[in-house]
């Protein structure tokens, strides 16, 4: 599939055109800047060939109206589709989507979110909706890879009423981040939902943000692209009291103050200008201006990796992109120094020379580091490339329903947990068989213990497990008093402890997880459902009004597993589900796929 990616900005027009395939490749590459006087600076890259001049192009409209006759010039033609970059997708939009006339309304209503960027990315819809008017376009936002951030990460401790009317955080960047984050696992050789890793994008606009086993948990921009880090004219967090204080003492309007945090901050408020390469040169000159912007740069990006792998129980890796992240060796070593504690060392020669050609992934880290340092260049464009066409990939609904069960709290215990609580040589007694051929609820009961309270007569699964784990819903971490992650059956490690009280003893053990939901199927069944192991679908659960729909579901593939999916109690609750239910595939098979293996 040949898409067209249009990624337009307030001032500039960036342009690629990729083919999608098994392995995806960039046949044009363009951008368009620096508009004024009825001309523009482009750079064109085609292969090894890169043409640099000047265009009669006086303004974005016109270079986007160019572009056919521009493609065609570079024997570029026959496209499929075309992603458009956008900005802000606020709440209502997860994931892409196709965009007809009720999603260009919607996304024009997010216009306030985003003042400076969705206006200019709707005006290449618009565009080019008129110059390919039977094309399939689509839409690919930057804040969509963080809508797996939980509510602790995306709400602001406001007024209720102000949440209400949509105040929460966003993040962006999440093309950049998603893409490094698989860029990086690739080259570790790790599958990414088994990695906890920081992507730092440093450039102009800088965000970090925390990849735990696949998803984004959270992320340093907010409701708009001003929170979190220092930028080239942007103040990163700052005390919003600064509002009151500026607008009593100084008798600036919220829009003065606004426009200076936006343009006049940052880098360029430190140093008066917002060219890290420049305020570098400076700082090696003595400007202490600049030697305070390059630390301040430095440490904020710093305290949000020490932050996020706090976060996230751990560290993996470090991921640098953007420009700076990419190109400053002295500001990857700033930020990275100091994290020694955390098993994260850089190789000051690796550092030094890093060579980025043909989507390298070079490794930074010294010699025997915990914690993986990577350097990758960000692929936005690509990215955009792939998502527009796992969208128009034809979508799979399967019309055969899926048992659904509900799981509640449960523990599997190891053989020296079953003595410690039961007493030497004790063998659990077999009492009721569930539904996957050779598993069985035990006779006895035991009791877990939190900080803040008990809960009593909790099952035990058999058999016996060569670790032993505790499988809870998030509001029973709530009455133990204990965070208990979301993982995988299995994937124990950096879990928290929770006492377990049998009829002899006690025993304090790690393994306290939120199962996340899945589904257990067989060879045959996968192959009809055309399923996979470890691929991630989603599935519908209840009537067409009010059913849910649960993304990311785990699909786990045993020889004589019967097909079902398991939800917790919380889940059973949200889909109405007392006992059992039924759900439905109804997910992109073909593109959760292609996510999977990347």
């Amino acid at each position: 599939m040949k898409i067209l990616v249009l990624n337009c900005g307030s001032s500039s027009l960036k342009v690629g055109v990729f083919e999608i395939a098994e392995k995806s490749t960039e046949i044009f590459k363009a951008t368009y800047e620096k508009f004024e006087a009825g001309c523009c600076s482009y750079k064109i890259t085609q292969g090894a060939a890169v043409e640099t001049g000047q265009a009669p192009l006086g303004d974005i409209g016109a270079a986007l109206v160019a572009l056919p006759q521009i493609l065609d010039g570079h024997h570029v033609t026959k496209l499929d589709a075309i992603g458009h970059r956008i900005v802000h997708g606020g709440e209502k939009f997860r994931t892409t989507a196709i965009l007809d006339e009720s999603t260009i309304a919607a996304i024009e209503a997010l216009t306030p979110l985003a003042p400076l960027h969705n206006p200019a990315n709707l005006l290449a819809v618009r565009i080019a909706k008129e110059v390919w008017p039977s094309l399939s376009q689509v839409a690919v936002f930057d804040t969509s890879f963080h809508s797996t951030n939980p509510p602790r990460a995306t709400t602001y401790a406001v007024p209720k009423a102000w949440r209400d009317a949509g105040l929460r955080r966003f993040g962006f960047h999440g093309t950049s981040h998603k893409y490094v984050a698989i860029r990086a696992a690739e080259e570790i050789g790790v599958p990414l939902r088994e990695l906890k890793i920081v992507s730092v994008h440093l450039g102009n606009g800088a965000s970090v943000c925390a990849v735990n086993r696949g998803e984004s948990i959270d992320t340093s921009m907010g409701m708009t692209p001003l929170e979190g880090l220092v930028m080239g004219t942007r103040s990163g967090d700052v005390d919003p009291g600064l509002f009151g204080f500026l607008s009593r003492q100084h008798g600036l309007s919220i829009t003065e103050v606004e426009e200076a945090l936006y343009s006049q901050s940052g880098l360029k408020g430190l140093t008066g200008s917002s060219d890290m390469r420049d305020v570098e040169d400076r700082a090696g000159k003595g400007d202490t201006e600049a030697q305070l912007a390059i630390e301040l740069f430095a440490y904020r990006a710093r305290k949000y990796i020490g932050a996020y792998a706090a976060a996230m129980g751990g560290l993996d890796a470090v991921v640098f992109t953007g420009g700076i992240g990419e190109n400053s060796p002295s500001m990857r070593r700033r930020i990275c120094d100091g994290l020694e504690f955390m098993g994260l060392r850089l190789d000051h020669d690796r550092n030094q020379f890093v060579e980025l050609a043909n989507h390298a992934a070079p490794q930074i880290q010294a010699y025997g580091a915990r914690v993986r340092v990577i350097v990758t260049e960000t692929a936005e464009q690509l990215m955009i490339a792939r998502e527009t066409a796992a969208a128009l990939a034809p979508k799979a609904t399967v019309p055969e329903p899926i048992p659904v069960a509900v799981s509640a709290r449960h523990v599997h215990l190891s053989r020296p947990a079953v003595e410690a609580l039961f007493g030497p040589g004790y063998h659990l007694t077999p009492a009721t068989p569930l539904r996957q051929p050779g598993q069985w609820a035990a006779r006895e009961r035991i009791t877990l213990e939190g900080p803040k309270g008990c809960l009593e007569r909790v099952a035990i699964l058999g058999p016996e497990r060569p670790r032993t784990q505790i499988e809870v819903s998030r509001t029973d971490g709530f009455a133990l008093g204990i965070d208990a992650p979301v993982r995988d059956s299995g994937k124990l490690d950096g879990t928290p402890t929770v006492r377990l009280i049998g009829p002899v003893a006690s025993l304090n053990t790690d393994g306290l997880i939120v199962a996340a939901r899945h589904i257990h199927t067989n060879p045959d069944d996968a192959r009809r459902l055309g399923l996979a192991d470890g691929m991630l679908v989603d599935v519908h659960i209840g009537d067409e009004e009010r059913g849910l729909v649960f993304g990311k579901t785990l699909i786990r593939v045993s020889d004589n597993a019967l097909t079902e999916m398991h939800i917790d109690t919380d889940e059973a609750n949200a889909a109405d589900i007392r006992v059992s239910g039924e759900g439905s595939l109804v997910s992109d098979l073909r593109a959760v796929a292609m996510a999977n293996r990347d």
